[in-house]
């Protein structure tokens, strides 16, 4: 299993890309836009370039990563030889019922399929292939090359071999792998985002500023980065997304998304991807937030 495709190449897929290729893994990176597979590369050339000057990486060894990876534009040739595939699309449930639906098509008949999803139901997903066995869930943590965690879910239907299998692969990218069971949000995200919609509604609420919550969280709570400053890195909209599957999964009040996250969203306010979100993020400083990420 050593030809690996991830499907998309933003921000999760193109970090998955890098650190399957840093392992010498071959790499199918797959996106339908040929800009946003050039811009993933370009992020992996950058990070690579940071890791050589830290001395953290050799530039052959810099090289040798690039070199693993081909890009692709359509999936069925992206796929034709994968052993294994990560999907890191966009966090909406059509559409991953889609891609998986066109995988079990594409796909060898033995090529494990992994979401990187970070709420939805892998036994849904499972649901629209003839191989639902063999559907899991791989949430990686951003930024991908340097987040130790792999939350590894299981559907109703994965196997043992499948998930011992995942759980082996990612050992190997120096990776945690934790199981985790298929509900709504798993664990890191049933956790996280009620604590980023709290800090939003304390917001909301006039209660503290932006700069004086994420103090708060950092000084008092030892976080490395505040929940409103967090949220922008994901993207205000993958927030909103999350909380909309937890609070349609449990039909709980407790995860219904704030006001104010529900409007900055309407009003094209994402975070960093759209140069604003609680904090602004213009070139200079969004290079440099994402520079300390990799410190």
């Amino acid at each position: 299993m050593k030809n690996v495709a991830v499907i998309g190449a933003g921000t999760m897929g193109n970090g998955i890309a890098h650190t399957f290729a840093q392992k010498d893994y071959k790499v199918q990176l797959i996106d339908v836009s040929q800009a946003s597979l050039d811009k993933g590369m370009a992020t992996i050339a950058k990070n690579l370039d940071r890791m050589v000057a830290k001395e953290r990486i050799t530039e052959e060894e810099k090289q040798r990563t690039l070199s693993n990876i081909t890009t692709y534009t359509s999936l069925e040739e992206g796929v034709e030889y994968a052993g294994l595939v990560v999907e890191a699309a966009t966090e909406n449930v059509d559409l991953k019922l889609k891609i998986f639906k066109d995988l079990d098509t594409f796909c060898p008949d033995d090529t494990i399929l992994a979401s990187n999803t970070s709420s939805i139901s892998i036994t849904q997903i499972a649901a629209a292939t003839s191989r639902p066995e063999m559907v899991i869930g791989m949430h990686f943590m951003n930024p991908v090359p340097i987040m130790k965690l792999v939350e590894i879910i299981k559907g109703y239907s994965t196997s043992q071999e499948t998930y011992s299998t995942v759980a082996e692969i990612s050992e190997k990218l120096g990776k945690i792998p934790v199981e985790v069971n298929d509900y709504p949000g798993f664990v890191a995200n049933r956790i996280l985002m009620p604590m980023i919609n709290e800090a939003i509604e304390t917001l909301y609420n006039g209660v503290a500023g932006v700069e004086e919550i994420d103090t708060v969280m950092k000084l008092g709570m030892a976080h490395p980065m505040g929940p409103l400053q967090l949220a922008d890195f994901i993207g205000l909209d993958v927030c909103l997304s999350i909380l909309n599957v937890m609070y349609n999964g449990f039909k709980n009040p407790k995860y219904a998304p704030c006001p104010l996250l529900v409007n900055m969203v309407m009003a094209g306010k994402k975070g960093v991807k759209s140069g604003e979100g609680f904090y602004d993020y213009s070139e200079s400083r969004k290079a440099e937030n994402v520079a300390t990420m990799f410190k």
